[in-house]
Formats: structure tokens, sequence, C-alpha cells
């Protein structure tokens, strides 16, 4: 998770030469993540998603932004802030647009810090759940990268804790990672990240 926004620091100096305040909001919103600063990047993000009301993208990083950090976090008082944060921004969007596949890669990692946090209270709760999001995504966005390796990363999850053969999503980290290489971004600000989780999962399966 600490190397997330890898791929979106890296375009930060063209983002801020963009010409309108909503692109240099966003290209000042990724520079202060990118410099680590979560809480202020998170309060950024939320406050351009109160003015820019036809993008799902800011609220969308305020939920990524917050998610991140959580998975970091070993303190139940600040991932119930963290991740209270990250759910409400998402369901401002998700209420928008329920088919929007990355909202629901989103809506599986929230649920997946849950369960990463207290797996034995939640991981039989939210499992089911984190399946279904990923199975609706996968049916809308088969060829989305983030789609596929977080479907596989989950999976690969419950298989090491079972005891099952991992083969098969490993097979699907392979195709994830082709998926990189060939994705193209809708804006300079859509989603972007995943390629070095997901080539640091591919180490694991060799």
């Amino acid at each position: 998770m600490t190397k997330i926004i890898t791929t979106i620091v890296f375009f930060i100096c063209s983002l801020l030469s963009a010409q309108g305040q909503f692109e240099q909001g966003m290209g000042k919103a990724f520079q202060l993540w990118g410099e680590g600063k979560n809480t202020e990047a998170s309060d950024l993000f939320e406050r351009i998603s109160g003015a820019e009301k036809t993008s799902w993208l800011p609220n969308y990083y305020v939920a990524l932004v917050n998610t991140t950090t959580a998975f970091r976090t070993k303190d139940k008082d600040q991932m119930n802030l963290l991740l209270s944060k990250a759910q409400k921004s998402l369901d401002l969007e998700m209420d928008k647009n329920p088919n929007n596949a990355e909202l629901l890669v989103m809506q599986a990692m929230i649920h997946t810090a849950w369960i990463a946090f207290d797996p034995m209270t939640n991981g039989q709760k939210l499992s089911g759940t984190v399946m279904e999001l990923y199975g609706k995504a996968q049916a809308i966005a088969p060829e989305n990268p983030r789609v596929v390796f977080g479907k596989a990363e989950f999976e690969i999850g419950g298989a090491q804790f079972w005891g099952t053969d991992t083969k098969p999503m490993c097979a699907q980290i392979e195709k994830a990672i082709g998926l990189f290489a060939t994705f193209k971004p809708e804006t300079p600000f859509s989603p972007k990240w995943g390629l070095d989780r997901a080539l640091a999962a591919q180490k694991n399966c060799k």
C-alpha cells in the first residue's frame, strides 16, 4: 500500500501546469499525497469535490487516501475515523453511479481494510461482499487491471488462509500486469495505480 501513489506522483509536474482551477487543485492534492501529507491531501480533495460536483474523482481520492492510510493503522479509533471518512465520500459517488468499476474496487478495498484490521470479526462478515463487488466490477470492466488484480489479490489471501492452491490467482496477477501495460485512463486524473503492487505480488507467486 505504501507505493500505491508512485505512478500518480510521476504526473504531478505536468498536472500543476494545467490552466483550470480543478486541474490545479487536483495536481496540488496529488503533490501533498506524494509528500506523505495524507490528511492535507484528503482535505483538499474533499474541498475540490464540494466545488466540482460533476466529477467523481475527488471523492474517489478522498476514499483512496484514507483507505490506504488505514491499511497501515493499528489503532481502532483511527481506523474508524479513516474508513468512515472513506465510506462517506465513496457513498456520495456510488449513489450517482453504482456501475462504476473503479468505485466498486474502492468499496472492496474499504471492506478489505476492515478485514485486515480484524479478520476474526470481519472476515466472515465481509468476505462474501468483497467477492460480489469484484464480480460485479469484472462484469462491467473485465479488462481493468485494478479489477483483475484486486480480485486475485483478495482470493490469494483466502487461499493462503485455507491452504489451497494459489496458482489460478497467480495467473490472474500475470494477466493484470499485462493489462496495466495497455490500460489507458480516461483523463490525466483517472485511476492508474496498482502496477507496483501487482509486480510485488507476482514475486510472491514464485
